[in-house]
């Protein structure tokens, strides 16, 4: 038996290295070995931070009578979804297709062609809560691929005919009618006790609260109409939901930074696995909020971003697992971040220890399992006594908590979410005035360009310093490059343009579909049973939604109309899903909320100083607005972009002019007037 994935860059594959199934890597070959041998391929999906992943690997991978069932009757492949987002989006469809439902881990059986005849997901070693045993489902699917070959061949044929009729019909770009009836339609699902949106489980949905943000603030200032009642429904989703994933139990009260769910309708018990994705969008979306509630957690989110992500390399590693070990040494989903009061008086003293208890809401009998509590705060002291003591409080419980045994960190770097993570940094840096995390965003970057880029194309991972050999999504290429903008604005440095520029011209050049929207994979990429294209967010921006972002946003900066058209066309493609499920389209409501007058181009202009400062800061309040901040030096005839050209200040102070597509009301020298 040999397991051929020691030798993998990712750390979830690594995982599995030492599994007595004969697990291939996804390649032609695995599908040569197949066709050698005469049985079906079994494809595996899953991820490092997942815990059924782990639970299945554990009960039925790492069981010997199981491999053996394995190996005798199929060639078996794992995949890491977040290394191959285009494999996992062709069979995750096929699942959803086939089941009415999805997630990880996810098994897949296909035929030699890569077509899938049989979908699941998590499957017990034992029957249970009526799901079959895997190994009753191994048997039962060898035997189906043996004895009834026409049965498999004509349901493989079904569902990869299914696959290739994806597409939607473009409509007309998204219109302020269409934004109000998206407005009508997420507060339709709104919970007006707890905020969020439906029930449990319950997820960020930080795209939408972009998108409210935005639609609020352009019809608070004017610049659009709307209609009262409306407007006030979209604050108060916005508004509740913020308040209420910060004082949750997903949000990590000691630490910083977001879970990945909550498995209950009122945010108390996280799904506990920390991604990058998730916190890096949280992180600019409070940023970008003007309140104190909203400044703390967007700076304890990037210092927990900077302390327990960051690679030595200068990237962000993808995430932390939702199990850890206890101190008996059993692997356990929140070991790491509950807490018993016991504990809480152990590590804080009686009198401290109950005042955090009443505080964090934990009790004896326990809110998550086994007597223990996540930590909750839905009030926050605000006596300055009382904010000193919660201060000292936290200190000490996070300095308790480094005793623990911390849970694993997938440190891949993916290039995607990393360009998430430099905007999330530049938002908190402009903002917060934290000049670190603006560098920390730089560094980022830089390891993407040194490190990512390989003869013009993206690679989609890295690890340890060394590129993966799987090729970037459209979504990578599209989040790096509004990346890279977002750092030309917080550091006004033109080189990044240049960057963005190269990015983007790939993906106008590769990705491109007739209709005007875009394929999720290259034109040269590997050709799978279909060619995924995703019109939908999820956790983190589609590839279609993030690339009409990064073109409006190229296109304000240059002033080119060839990239405003793609956005257009792109959103146009988008539309029909963005009115008709608007809880999974905030992104492309966000960009075309900012598309509808804009985006607005503000240039600050100035010597360095606190009126300069404020008057970029006002700029930036903005939603959806490019800014450049500029010395008067850099505004002349040799400016580095035509934005900034002849920009002089007035009358000797710092000065802001405000444009739309490159025509510009008159400078202002003051935050009020602008």
């Amino acid at each position: 038996m040999s397991n051929r994935l020691a030798a993998a860059t990712s750390p979830y594959l690594l995982q599995h290295a030492d599994n007595p199934v004969e697990w291939w890597e996804w390649g032609p070959e695995a599908f040569d070995e197949a066709r050698r041998r005469g049985v079906p391929v079994l494809l595996s999906v899953g991820y490092a931070a997942c815990h059924w992943c782990h639970v299945m690997a554990h009960e039925s991978f790492e069981d010997e009578a199981t491999a053996a069932l394995m190996n005798d009757f199929f060639v078996n492949v794992k995949v890491d979804r977040e290394e191959r987002p285009d494999v996992d989006a062709v069979y995750m469809a096929a699942t959803q297709a086939m089941t009415g439902s999805g997630g990880w881990p996810m098994t897949c059986v296909l035929d030699h062609e890569g077509r899938p005849f049989f979908a699941g997901t998590y499957f017990p070693d034992q029957p249970r809560h009526g799901q079959p045993a895997f190994r009753q489902v191994l048997t039962s699917l060898a035997e189906a691929w043996f004895k009834k070959p026409d049965d498999v061949a004509s349901a493989a044929a079904a569902v990869a005919e299914h696959l290739r009729q994806g597409a939607l019909t473009a409509s007309a770009t998204l219109g302020a009618a269409d934004l109000d009836q998206a407005v009508r339609g997420l507060a339709a699902e709104f919970d007006p006790l707890a905020g969020g949106f439906g029930g449990a489980p319950k997820f960020p949905p930080s795209m939408v609260l972009e998108f409210l943000r935005r639609y609020v603030d352009a019809r608070d200032s004017g610049t659009a109409a709307g209609d009262d009642e409306l407007v006030r429904q979209a604050r108060h989703m916005l508004v509740r939901t913020l308040h209420a994933m910060a004082g949750s139990g997903m949000y990590d009260q000691i630490g910083g930074g977001f879970a990945r769910y909550a498995v209950d309708r009122g945010w108390v018990v996280p799904h506990f696995e920390k991604m990058l994705y998730d916190n890096a969008q949280l992180l600019g979306l409070y940023a970008r909020r003007d309140n104190d509630l909203s400044r703390r957690v967007a700076q304890e989110t990037a210092d927990f971003l900077l302390r327990e992500l960051r690679t030595p390399e200068g990237g962000f590693a993808s995430a932390l697992d939702a199990d850890s070990l206890t101190p008996e040494g059993h692997s356990e989903e929140g070991a790491f971040y509950a807490w018993t009061p016991a504990q809480l008086v152990e590590a804080l003293g009686h009198d401290r220890g109950a005042w955090a208890a009443e505080l964090f809401h934990v009790t004896e009998e326990g809110t998550f399992e086994k007597g223990m509590s996540t930590l909750t705060l839905r009030h926050v002291p605000t006596a300055s006594g009382e904010q000193a003591r919660l201060s000292e409080v936290k200190a000490r419980l996070l300095d308790a908590r480094e005793l623990r045994a911390r849970p694993h960190r997938d440190d891949k770097v993916v290039a995607a979410w990393n360009g998430l993570a430099i905007s999330g940094l530049c938002a908190a840096g402009t903002f917060l005035g934290r000049d670190d995390y603006v560098d920390a965003a730089a560094a980022a970057a830089r390891l993407l360009l040194d490190v990512h880029l390989v003869d013009g194309r993206l690679r989609r991972v890295s690890r340890d310093g060394a590129v993966g050999s799987h090729a970037g999504v459209l979504e990578d290429y599209a989040c790096v490059a509004l990346g890279f903008l977002d750092l030309l604005q917080a550091t006004g440095d033109p080189a990044w343009l240049g960057h963005a520029r190269g990015l983007l011209d790939v993906a106008l050049g590769q990705f491109r579909a007739d209709d005007g929207g875009f394929f999720d994979t290259a034109a040269d990429a590997e050709e799978l049973v279909t060619r995924p294209r995703e019109f939908s967010d999820n956790a983190s921006p589609c590839g279609q939604s993030a690339v009409v972002h990064a073109l409006a946003t190229y296109a304000a900066l240059t002033g080119s109309g060839a990239h405003r058209t793609a956005a257009e066309e792109t959103l146009a493609v988008l539309g029909p899903l963005a009115t008709r499920a608007p809880r999974f389209a905030g992104w492309s409501l966000a960009a075309a909320e900012t598309m509808l007058s804009g985006p607005e181009e503000v240039v600050v202009v100035g010597e360095p100083g606190p009126e300069r400062d404020a008057l970029a800061l006002a700029a930036r309040r903005r939603p959806g607005a490019i800014v450049l901040v500029a010395s008067p030096a850099e505004t002349g005839d040799d400016a580095a972009l035509d934005l900034l050209r002849h920009r002089p200040m007035v009358d000797g102070r710092p000065t802001a002019y405000v444009c739309r597509g490159m025509v510009c009301e008159r400078p202002v020298t003051d935050p009020a007037s602008l």
